[in-house]
C-alpha cells in the first residue's frame, strides 16, 4: 500500500493565553517580503520574535494526540463545532504555526487557503501575486503564463489583475486567493470556511472546483460548517471535539452523527474585532444570535413555539437603502425560505450612519424538527451589493415533542417534508347514513 500523502501522529499543539507569542509565517510570506523590503522585513521579523513578558500564563491545547493518515486522490471533510481546533490542525499542516509535539506531514506541493488573501502581498499586482506563488510552489514561468488567463477568468478580476491587490475588496481578494489556490498544480489543496465572505454563486463555483480538483485525483482537505457541502463532496470526514479527532470515517456517517448529537448547533455568532467581521465599505455584520420571544439565547426550540432571529450590524456610510435578510436551510441542504426585512418605518428610506439591530419572529408550528442552518445577509438596494453574506452564521435545532398542540396531531411515526405548518382543520359527523352538509358563510366563500 502507498504511503499516505498527509501523516499526522499524536499531533499536539499548546497556547499560552496572556503572553505575546511569536509569530509564525509561511515560507511565501517570508519570501514575499524579501522581495519587497529586505531591510524592512528583517527588522519585521526580528520585533516579531522578541520575548515578551507575560503577567499571566495559562495554557490551553488546541489540538491533543490528534493522529490519522490522507492517502492520495481522498476528498476529506473536516468538522466540528467553533475551537474544536479545526483550523489549528490546518495552520499546523499548512506550516504557518509549529506543533508543540507530534507532527504532521504532507508529500508533495500544498496550496492553502485559510484566511482572506493568504500568500498575497498587498503591494503587489494580482498578476505578479500569481507569478509569485507559483514561483514559491516551485512552477516553472511557461506553466504559469499557460494557467494566467484561467486563474483570471475563474476570480472575475481581469479589469484588475495590474492593480495592487492591497486596492482589492475583500471579495475581489477571495475569488482571486481561492483560484490560485485550486488552479496552480499542487498535490494537495487545503481550504478552510472563508468562502462564507464570496456571494452564493461564487460559493457554487467554489465548491464544484473542488468537486473537480478531487476528481482529477488531488487531495482536498476542507473545512467547514456546510454539512450538506461536506457530505457531498467528501468521501470522507473527521470530526474534531476539544482539539481531539472523535469520528472518522465515511462523510455522511459521521455528518448524521454530529448533527444528531446537536452539537452543531449554535445560537449566537460574533464578529468581536471590526476588521475581520463581514461587511463591505457601507455595512459590517456584529452578531446574529437565535433566541426566544423572552430574548433567551437558545440553540433548541419547540417545534410549536416562536423563534427570533436577531442581526446586529453597523452602517458606515450614510444615503443607502439597506436590505437584512436571512435564508432558512434545512440539514439536507434544501432551501426552505428567504425572510427579507419588511419593517415598514425603514422600507425605501436610506438609512444614516450607526449600529442596528434587526430581527424576525418565525412563528410557531411552521418549522419541521430537526437542524436549522441560518445564513445571513445584508444587502444594499441602489445600487445593488452585497454587503456581507455568511453562510451557516448560526443553527438551532427544532424539537418537536409528542403530545403537543402541533401538526403531528396522533401520529408518532416519522414525518416528512420541509416545513410542518399547523393547518385548521374540521370534521362534521352524520350518524343517519349521509354525508353532512356544510354551510359557509359569506366572508369564508372564496368565489367572487
Amino acid at each position: 500500500m502507498s504511503e499516505p500523502v498527509v501523516s499526522v501522529e499524536g499531533l499536539s499543539k499548546q497556547y499560552v493565553i496572556g503572553s505575546a507569542q511569536a509569530r509564525y509565517e509561511t515560507l511565501r510570506d517570508v519570501l514575499a517580503g524579501f522581495i519587497i523590503s529586505p531591510v524592512k522585513r528583517i527588522g519585521s521579523l526580528l520585533r516579531g520574535g522578541a520575548d515578551h513578558p507575560s503577567r499571566q500564563r495559562e495554557t490551553i491545547w488546541a489540538l491533543r494526540d490528534v493522529s490519522f493518515g490522507i492517502n492520495k486522490g481522498e476528498v476529506v471533510g473536516i468538522i466540528g463545532r467553533n475551537g474544536a481546533g479545526k483550523s489549528t490542525l490546518l495552520k499546523v499542516l499548512s506550516r504557518i504555526t509549529e506543533p508543540t509535539s507530534g507532527a504532521g506531514v504532507i508529500r508533495g506541493r500544498v496550496g492553502s487557503l485559510l484566511e482572506v488573501g493568504t500568500g498575497f502581498h498587498p503591494e503587489l499586482t494580482g498578476r505578479e501575486n500569481i507569478y509569485l506563488n507559483g514561483a514559491i510552489l516551485g512552477m516553472k514561468r511557461r506553466e504559469l503564463h499557460r494557467k494566467l488567463d484561467e486563474i483570471v477568468s475563474f476570480a472575475e478580476v481581469e479589469k484588475f489583475v495590474d492593480t495592487p491587490v492591497k486596492h482589492y475588496s475583500s471579495g475581489m481578494y477571495l475569488r482571486l486567493a481561492f483560484a490560485v489556490a485550486a488552479h496552480l498544480e499542487t498535490e494537495v489543496l487545503i481550504v478552510d470556511e472563508v468562502l462564507a465572505v464570496g456571494d452564493a454563486a461564487f460559493q457554487k463555483k467554489c465548491l464544484s472546483k473542488m468537486e473537480d480538483v478531487g476528481k482529477a485525483g488531488r487531495t482536498v482537505i476542507f473545512v467547514s460548517h456546510n454539512m450538506p457541502a461536506v457530505a457531498n463532496l467528501c468521501s470522507r470526514a473527521i470530526l474534531m471535539g476539544e482539539g481531539r479527532v472523535e469520528l472518522d470515517g465515511p462523510s455522511h456517517s459521521v455528518v448524521s452523527s454530529y448533527l444528531s448529537s446537536g452539537a452543531a448547533t449554535m445560537a449566537e455568532r460574533e464578529w468581536s474585532h471590526p476588521e475581520k467581521s463581514p461587511g463591505g465599505e457601507i455595512a459590517r455584520l456584529h452578531s446574529v444570535r437565535v433566541r426566544t420571544q423572552d430574548g433567551v439565547t437558545t440553540d433548541s426550540i419547540n417545534v410549536c413555539q416562536p423563534v427570533v432571529v436577531e442581526m446586529r450590524y453597523e452602517v458606515l456610510k450614510p444615503g443607502y437603502v439597506i436590505l437584512p435578510h436571512y435564508n432558512f436551510y434545512n440539514e439536507e441542504g434544501l432551501f426552505i425560505f428567504p425572510a427579507i426585512d419588511n419593517d415598514q418605518a425603514w422600507r425605501g428610506k436610506p438609512r444614516p450612519k450607526g449600529r442596528y439591530v434587526s430581527s424576525v419572529t418565525i412563528p410557531g408550528n411552521l418549522l419541521r424538527d430537526g437542524v436549522i442552518y441560518v445564513w445571513a445577509v445584508v444587502l444594499t438596494l441602489s445600487p445593488f451589493t452585497v454587503q456581507c453574506s455568511e453562510r451557516d452564521a448560526v443553527a438551532f435545532s427544532v424539537i418537536d415533542n409528542f403530545g403537543e398542540e402541533s401538526a403531528r396531531a396522533d401520529w408518532t411515526g416519522p414525518l416528512g417534508g420541509v416545513v410542518r405548518p399547523l393547518f385548521e382543520w374540521t370534521t362534521e359527523y352524520s350518524p343517519n347514513g349521509t354525508f353532512p352538509v356544510r354551510t359557509f358563510s359569506r366572508a369564508s366563500d372564496n368565489r367572487a
